[in-house]
């Protein structure tokens, strides 16, 4: 995570945004952890509580509407190529299809709080042509209360810590 702390110290608020909508792609970054370390940031004055829990929404939703532009634009493509070496057959894939219909807004929620599957919901979302306002609607909820949620707790820590 040194890395991590190196670009907030030098890019402050555009950094938090693009490793979130990175890290939201499915790229190798630890979202809930650069969360927590903003909130923390925030505790000790060096970032805006506000503006924290704000760019951390941003930069999140970014990165979810950009998976699910991915998946809606080549994700079935990919799927059908390339998903029998990873165990995603088209009957399999068919059944989470039907299953992500069904359980859909439940499910973008629910995952939006579990590393690994927040990330893939989205590229579903995307394959299952998933109205898009539902989507969004359903994206922009999860994503202001994962961020808030997280940029608080990192705060309240960081405000009981005392290195001196």
């Amino acid at each position: 995570m040194p890395w991590i702390i190196e670009m907030i110290s030098q890019y402050g608020y555009i950094a938090i945004f693009a490793l979130l909508a990175l890290g939201l792609l499915g790229l190798p970054v630890p979202d809930e952890l650069l969360t927590l370390f903003v909130g923390y940031l925030s505790s000790t004055m060096v970032l805006d509580f506000s503006l924290s829990v704000l760019v951390c929404f941003i930069g999140s939703i970014t990165g979810m509407l950009i998976s699910y532009t991915i998946g809606l634009r080549v994700g079935q493509p990919v799927v059908d190529r390339y998903g029998k070496w990873v165990g995603l057959t088209p009957k399999r894939f068919a059944s989470v299809k039907r299953w992500f219909f069904r359980f859909g807004n439940w499910t973008l929620f629910i995952a939006y709080f579990v590393p690994g599957i927040r990330h893939a919901t989205s590229y579903i979302s995307g394959i299952s042509a998933m109205s898009f306002k539902k989507y969004l609607l359903v994206t922009v909820a999860s994503a202001f209360i994962w961020s808030l949620l997280f940029v608080s707790i990192g705060y309240l820590i960081g405000s009981r810590i005392s290195f001196a």
